[in-house]
């Protein structure tokens, strides 16, 4: 436990105002350019290939992009090979397979179509449709459960901080026009997760803390419990971040987008626990007569 309190929130008002700048021009960004949806949202070309020996799927990435197909996805099935590529128009299913086997060819021999089928774009969106409500939903129960466990103004905070997070995280994707595929929906919502998990820690110890410190100022009792779980955070986060780059920079062009989220997810996410959510709860005068009510609630409820 830190001897010295550091005072994290004498710098809110310039975290309030860059959060709130981020978050506009993140939702800027999403209304103008809009997400680069992948293969799982609009729909495309699915085809698997064998191969007689196992080939380098660098060198068949190599040799797609010199056929045309920049945008292919390529990725291990059992034995063989999953390739997936967008749409193109005029042309049918069996043709792609046929240009797609003709440009493997290139460097690997005895190569054979297994399955080539064109997968619709009202797949993904009912994809979209149910991960926004899926979105939607996890935000109202999260609110409940932190109203039932804490207090109604540190559900404000929770909910804004992952708010901040996921409109942030995918302004970034908007901005730059990574893919947005199923794998970065799924590490979005693993995001969700994680920066709630660091909130709670924090919301925890400030509870406990104004029940210890009860003659003790607002912002003190923030800043104190900031500090003392600092340690915590940056440890999870050093070792998630550390994780995460191993798969970024070894684990192919499959997994970039879904790393890349999780990176910016996490870097994000521990700067939300800290300057969004208890800043929040600072905002909405979070005081010691707001827990103590309700630890004598649970008192009264206890009593024969």
């Amino acid at each position: 436990m830190f001897k010295t309190t550091i005072k994290f929130l004498s710098i809110r008002r310039i975290t309030t105002i860059l959060s709130i700048v981020l978050m506009i021009l993140s939702g800027l960004s999403l209304v103008t350019r809009g997400l680069n949806p992948g293969i799982d949202f609009t729909g495309g070309f699915q085809i698997e290939v064998s191969f007689q020996e196992a080939p380098k799927i660098q060198q068949v990435r190599l040799d797609l992009s010199r056929s045309g197909f920049d945008d292919a996805i390529v990725q291990n099935s059992g034995s063989a090979l999953m390739i997936r590529t967008a749409p193109r128009e005029g042309v049918d299913s069996r043709k792609v397979g046929n240009q797609i086997i003709e440009a493997v060819s290139q460097s690997s021999n005895n190569v054979e179509l297994l399955s080539s089928e064109y997968v619709s774009a009202q797949v993904g969106e009912e994809l979209t449709e149910q991960g926004g409500l899926a979105m939607i939903f996890a935000l109202i129960m999260i609110m409940i459960y932190i109203v039932v466990r804490f207090q109604w103004k540190f559900s404000i905070g929770a909910v804004l901080a992952l708010i901040h997070d996921v409109l942030i995280t995918l302004g970034i994707f908007s901005f730059f026009q990574i893919t947005f595929d199923l794998a970065v929906l799924a590490a979005i919502l693993a995001v969700v997760g994680y920066s709630l998990n660091d909130t709670i820690v924090i919301f925890d110890r400030i509870r406990e803390n104004f029940r210890s410190m009860r003659r003790s100022e607002t912002l003190e009792v923030l800043n104190a419990s900031i500090t003392q779980t600092i340690s915590r955070t940056i440890i999870t986060s050093s070792t998630t971040l550390m994780v995460l780059l191993a798969l970024y920079f070894m684990g192919g062009a499959s997994l970039s987008g879904f790393s890349v989220a999780l990176i910016i997810g996490v870097l994000i996410g521990t700067y939300s626990s800290i300057f969004v959510a208890s800043t929040s709860v600072f905002y909405l005068d979070i005081s010691t007569t707001d827990l103590l009510s309700s630890k004598r609630e649970e008192v009264d409820d206890g009593m024969p």
